[in-house]
This record gives structure tokens, C-alpha cells and sequence, in this order.
């Protein structure tokens, strides 16, 4: 079975998190799950600068107060930094813990994701390791790519360092973190196996029962999996987002009714008028019972000050469906 972790590596509580999961792996009864675990990005503290600041420093800009807030929600930052340190000690993280760079983490999600490409989840799993060891007992500055090459040389994935001058991975990257925004993580660590999710960075036994009690995802095409985040995402207002999600579905299954509509939502949520426009027109020619599709294309050619066209679409779609009256 596939777990995923989907976790910020300048998170102190995906580096706990890690711990407990190894542990709770090595029990009795999640040893048999025959668990492969894959890291997905998560970011805390999207606002980072480009080029790290020192922690202390840090501590003054509101974002990162921010950010911080986010890996222990109910409590203040020197609330968090405390327990923090008492769970880092109980896992044997140390003997120093603590980030000494507020560094952005972009580049270190690249390097994680390359390092699964080229040699799977163990190796991705050391750099996993490689980067929150540099960035928590180390000290060192893991938004440098020279630092993170290093770090990649050290897990056994030379490669690494060049692959990141490239910009290798920058856009599976950028769609993982739309795809975890529409599955809905929101918590840094969260593991998630089959269909089931576990926020945060929980007890070993905990895990274990989770892991325990986990079944296979239910399969789902590629492509019905794809159309669903890009729904989610429109539902969480993203439009932009989502079609970054549709695009692979425009070029390859265009015809596709449900996809058109997704897009034509997008388009229209994103102020695309005249391309929602399009596909709305299309869409109502080919599907002319579609009421949703009509009051689409109504309140776009309002947008676009064509009030003359709108009108007929609007009634239409209000005798169809009194809920677009």
C-alpha cells in the first residue's frame, strides 16, 4: 500500500512526524501493510524570501508569524517552539533542533520529487531525511542550491544538484501542490493512505492503527481523478488553479462535456469573458437542454456589456431550472 506524506520540509513537525511514521511502520501490526511511502509538497510559508533571512530576524515579519502558526494551530510560536523541542528530544532529533534560516522550500520539493523520479521512494526518502537534517540540526540554509546539491550528493543522488539548475520539476511541483490544495490538505504533516487522511504529526500507535486499517484507493481513470481536483479547486475559488489542472484534458479529451463545463467555469470565475464565452456557446449548441450551461453563457455576455444576447439565455435557463430565476 501507497502512503503519502504530504508535508513542508521547513516544518519542524514533518521531521517529528517522519520519526513517529518510521516507528509506527516497525509495529506488529502495520509491518504487514507492506507500506511504500512516497513524500508530496506542502508549503507553510509560501511568502519566504528567495533568499533566506536568519530565523531570529524572521520572527519580526508578521507572514512568518504567520507561517509558523500554521504548524500548531491554537498556539503562540514560543508555544509551539517549546513543544516543539520536547518532541524533537523524545525522537531523538538533535542534540540541537531548531531552523537557524527562514528559507523558502520550493527547491528542496523539487529535489524530493526529482530524487523520486530517478530512484524511487527510498532515495526519496533520504533526501528526505538529508534536507530536514540540514535544515534542523544543522543549521544550514536549504533554500541555497548549492547547499541542497550537497545535501543530494550526500543521499546517494549526485545527479540532484544539477537537475535543479534546470528548473527539473518545477512544474510537477507547482501541480502537486494544486492536487494536495484540492484534496484537501491543510495541515503539514498529513498522511494519507487509500482514501483516508490523518492530519498532523500523531503518536506511533495512532499511525500504525491508521496504517493498519488502510485500504487501497479506489481506482479511478487518470483522467476522472484530474477533472475532480480541478472541480475542487473551482469550488475553493481557484479558477486559475484549476486550469492549470484542466489543461492535460483540454488537449487531450476536449470533446469531453463535463471537461468543457469545468473549463467554462473557469474561464468565466478567472474574467476570461470571451473565452468562457466560446466554449459556453459551443456547449449550448451541442447540448441545448443544458440549463446550467445557458445561464452560463447568459451572465458571461452580461459581463461583456451584450445584454441583447444574454437575455434569451437567462429566461431560457430560468424555465428550465426555476433555482437560475
Amino acid at each position: 500500500m501507497r502512503i503519502e506524506i504530504w508535508a513542508d520540509v521547513v516544518c519542524p513537525w514533518a521531521y517529528i512526524g517522519k520519526r513517529r511514521l518510521e516507528k509506527a511502520l516497525a509495529a506488529p501490526r502495520a509491518a504487514g501493510a507492506g507500506a511504500e511511502v512516497v513524500w508530496r509538497p506542502y508549503r507553510i510559508d509560501p511568502t519566504a524570501p528567495d533568499a533566506a533571512v536568519p530565523f531570529e530576524e524572521a520572527r519580526r515579519d508578521p507572514a512568518a508569524d504567520a507561517a509558523l502558526r500554521q504548524c500548531a494551530p491554537g498556539l503562540s510560536p514560543d508555544e509551539n517552539r517549546a513543544r516543539v523541542s520536547r518532541a524533537a528530544a523524545d525522537e531523538g532529533l538533535g542534540p540541537r533542533f531548531g531552523a537557524a534560516w527562514r528559507a523558502g522550500s520550493h527547491d528542496a520539493h523539487r529535489l524530493l520529487h526529482l530524487a523520486l523520479g530517478h530512484g524511487g521512494p527510498a532515495l526519496q526518502n533520504e533526501v528526505a531525511e538529508q534536507v530536514m537534517r540540514a535544515h534542523f540540526v544543522d543549521g544550514d540554509d536549504i533554500g541555497d542550491r548549492r547547499r541542497l546539491g550537497a545535501v543530494a550528493a550526500r543521499s546517494g543522488f549526485p545527479e540532484g544538484a544539477a537537475l535543479l539548475e534546470t528548473g527539473a520539476g518545477d512544474h510537477e511541483v507547482r501541480e502537486l501542490l494544486l492536487i494536495g490544495r484540492a484534496r484537501g490538505i491543510a495541515t503539514s504533516p498529513t498522511i494519507v493512505a487509500g482514501d483516508r487522511a490523518l492530519a498532523g504529526a500523531q503518536p506511533p500507535e495512532v499511525i500504525a492503527d491508521f496504517v493498519a486499517a488502510g485500504e487501497p484507493a479506489r481506482p479511478l481513470p487518470d483522467e476522472v481523478r484530474r477533472l475532480r481536483w480541478a472541480e475542487s479547486l473551482l469550488d475553493q475559488r481557484d479558477p486559475l488553479g484549476a486550469l492549470t489542472l484542466l489543461r492535460p484534458l483540454l488537449d487531450q479529451h476536449a470533446a469531453d462535456l463535463n471537461v468543457r463545463r469545468a473549463a467554462a467555469r473557469a474561464y468565466y470565475h478567472s474574467a476570461q469573458l470571451n473565452r468562457a464565452r466560446a466554449v459556453l456557446e459551443r456547449l449550448v449548441d451541442e447540448a441545448p437542454d443544458d440549463a446550467y450551461a445557458r445561464l452560463m453563457l447568459g451572465r458571461a455576455l452580461q459581463r461583456l456589456g451584450r445584454e441583447d444576447l444574454a437575455a434569451p439565455h437567462l429566461r431560457t435557463a430560468a424555465a428550465m431550472s426555476p433555482a437560475f430565476a
